[in-house]
């Protein structure tokens, strides 16, 4: 596995294997090892993970945290990787920073993943009121629990795993962990998910508090062109944590569906 620690690229991981390449983004509140369930169920594929700037070993790198600094540094460590042909894969915020990306339309890019995605178009539940509480949600471990057991799952999660979402949701910058819910949650991005070209897949977690199916269904999935959309059942918001085999079956049926080469040059 090679990983990179430049100054101005997030830390990634890079894994070379059978193409395309999965390319995961994680959740506000993540990390790169939020995939590693996921990840370990590709033992042939090639991946890139990271830790987006602001989280985990990416959290000394200096702002703007903004999901278009973010989409940015996506295309800087893809690239930094050599990457040409890759699925590109987002869980929650890292959902829209995928959109940003895939509304290039980079040279490259296969297909598009969102898992449990913010949607392109705010819900009309995220008020100032509601982003003002969740600006806090990560004050304090015992503050994360909270969220964690009560608001971001539907189905317990092995010990290790519920302390990892502890560890990565208190190691980031504090801007970067407030960029998220008081401005990027609450930001139209739909002008750019329209210019999507490829396929997309949108997965939802059954019971998800934090993004239900239906707000996937009405203000993100009609902005996508070629899109298909599953429910993983049971499942709450943090899908790679809760049903990894469900989510690792999706990607590899996403994945084998996907017909013809990359692009040869951006369009």
């Amino acid at each position: 596995m090679r990983t990179t620690q430049q100054q101005l690229l997030p830390v990634y991981d890079y894994r070379p294997g059978d193409g395309p390449t999965l390319v995961f983004l994680h959740y506000w509140g993540g990390s790169a090892r939020t995939w590693d369930l996921v990840v370990g169920r590709f033992e042939d594929r090639a991946v890139l993970t990271l830790d987006l700037r602001g989280w985990s070993r990416s959290r000394t790198l200096p702002g703007p945290y903004t999901l278009h600094q973010l989409a940015a540094d996506t295309f800087a460590a893809i690239a930094d990787a050599g990457i040409a042909d890759y699925v590109l894969i987002g869980h929650s915020m890292g959902g829209k920073v995928a959109q940003l990306v895939a509304s290039i339309r980079p040279t490259g890019l296969r297909g598009l993943i969102l898992v449990a995605p913010g949607p392109a178009k705010p819900a009309a539940e995220v008020t100032a009121e509601y982003r003002e509480a969740l600006s806090h949600a990560y004050d304090s471990d015992a503050s994360v629990a909270s969220a964690r057991d009560n608001v971001l799952t539907a189905i317990g999660l092995p010990e290790s795993a519920s302390a990892q979402v502890v560890a990565d949701s208190r190691a980031s910058a504090d801007a970067a962990r407030t960029e998220w819910p008081l401005h990027g949650i609450a930001e139209d991005i739909t002008e750019h998910t329209r210019l999507i070209d490829v396929p997309a897949l949108v997965v939802a977690g059954e019971n998800d508090q934090v993004e239900p199916a239906h707000v996937l269904r009405d203000n993100l999935v009609p902005y996508l062109s070629d899109v298909d959309f599953l429910v993983v059942p049971r499942s709450g918001h943090l899908i790679p944590l809760e049903a990894p085999a469900d989510l690792a079956d999706a990607i590899t049926g996403f994945s084998t569906g996907l017909s013809g080469g990359c692009r040869s040059e951006a369009r």
